[in-house]
This record gives C-alpha cells, sequence and structure tokens, in this order.
C-alpha cells in the first residue's frame, strides 16, 4: 500500500511538472497518444538457489502526454504497464507463475531530428520510477527509480492523426540482496541488482 501511495504522489508531481514546463513553452505543437507494445527482457534471482527468475515476454499498454516546448522538442509524461508473470521453484514442487505488473511513470522529452515536431525520426527519453506489483498472497508491491530510452518515427495521417513506431529501452535498479516483495510469508526470497527490459510499439497519436 505504501508503495502504491508513492506512486501516486509521484505521478501527480510529474504531471505537475509537465504542466509547468509547457507553461512556458514557445510551441503549442501538444499530442496525446495511445500505445500497443510486445515488451521482453527482465529477470529477478532467487536468493536462495541463486536461479534466474526472468520476467515473462508478453504484451503492455502505454499513454504518453507530449507538451511542445519548441519547434522540434517536446516536454513528455510517459505511462506504461505490462501484465506478466514470473516462474519460481519451490524444494520440493513443480514450477509455478508469480503474477507480475510492471507499471513505469516517466516524464521526459522528444527530440524531432529533422527539428520540426510531428514528423520523421525522433529520440526519446525520460525519468521517473518503476512499481512492481507481485499478484500474490505473502508478497508486496516494490517501487524502484528507473529511466527509458528510445527512438521512434512519426508519420502524419491528415492534420490532427499521426503513427509512431518505437523502440524503447528500460533500466530500473533494484539494488536487493534479498527478501524483496516479502511481506511475512513469502515462498521465494528474491533478490536483484538492475532490471532491463525492452519493447516494440505502435502507437497513434491525436495533435491539438
Amino acid at each position: 500500500m505504501q508503495a502504491n501511495r508513492t506512486f501516486m504522489k509521484l505521478l501527480l508531481v510529474l504531471l505537475l511538472g509537465a504542466v509547468a514546463g509547457s507553461s512556458a513553452a514557445q510551441s503549442r505543437d501538444n499530442a496525446f497518444t495511445l500505445y500497443a507494445a510486445y515488451r521482453d527482457g527482465g529477470s529477478f534471482t532467487d536468493a536462495t538457489t541463486g536461479k534466474t527468475l526472468p520476467i515473462e515476454a508478453s504484451g503492455a499498454g502505454s499513454v504518453s502526454l507530449d507538451l511542445g516546448l519548441d519547434a522540434g522538442r517536446q516536454v513528455q509524461l510517459y505511462l506504461s504497464r505490462q501484465n506478466s508473470q514470473i516462474s519460481v521453484e519451490q524444494t520440493g514442487a513443480p514450477p509455478s507463475k508469480l503474477p507480475m505488473k510492471v507499471t513505469y511513470l516517466h516524464i521526459g522529452g522528444t527530440n524531432f531530428l529533422d527539428g520540426k515536431i510531428g514528423r520523421g525520426v525522433y529520440l526519446v527519453g525520460g525519468l521517473g520510477a518503476t512499481l512492481f506489483e507481485p499478484g500474490s498472497e505473502g508478497y508486496e508491491n516494490e517501487l524502484r527509480a528507473s529511466l527509458n530510452l528510445g527512438i521512434g518515427y512519426q508519420l502524419p495521417l491528415g492534420e490532427r492523426f499521426a503513427l509512431r513506431i518505437e523502440a524503447r529501452g528500460y533500466a530500473t535498479l533494484v539494488n536487493s540482496s534479498g527478501g524483496m516483495f516479502c511481506s511475512g510469508g513469502c515462498a521465494v526470497s528474491i533478490k536483484g541488482d538492475t532490471v532491463t527490459q525492452g519493447d516494440v510499439q505502435l502507437g497513434l497519436s491525436f495533435r491539438y
């Protein structure tokens, strides 16, 4: 519960920061984008056996709010959520699946390389937090600092809409030597240093 409250406070701070960044913008070339993604990578470690516990590849959904900063750059508020699972093994029991939701909340920006917002190749990135939510009794949520970097291409579809194709990489600083997610009844003690993931995304963007 504490991680959820912290995450909501961070969302409010990032949203206010994005609005504040837009208030001084010379350009009003803003956009709201919905993405569908396929995400892979990322793992933890069983602190007892040393075995790798990979986060299974799965689909993900993302949204971004891009606020015009100048002729070729936007401030971006980015939220992405993945519903996945990790395989865990217990002594004397068959392998089981631990549901795991991974949510990224970042503030950063987009930089269109040809100097004009809304068309062509752009770089994207952001800083913020990752919320890991294991969906099983005896485990609790964990909030960690993270970043993302990526590259994309935007193809206008008329005056208001555009298609975005992106590839992003994510890195989350976990820094846990054992007992991560444990709230008193964990079947497996989990640890990790850095969780890295990558995805490809297809987005439909509405410009305003």
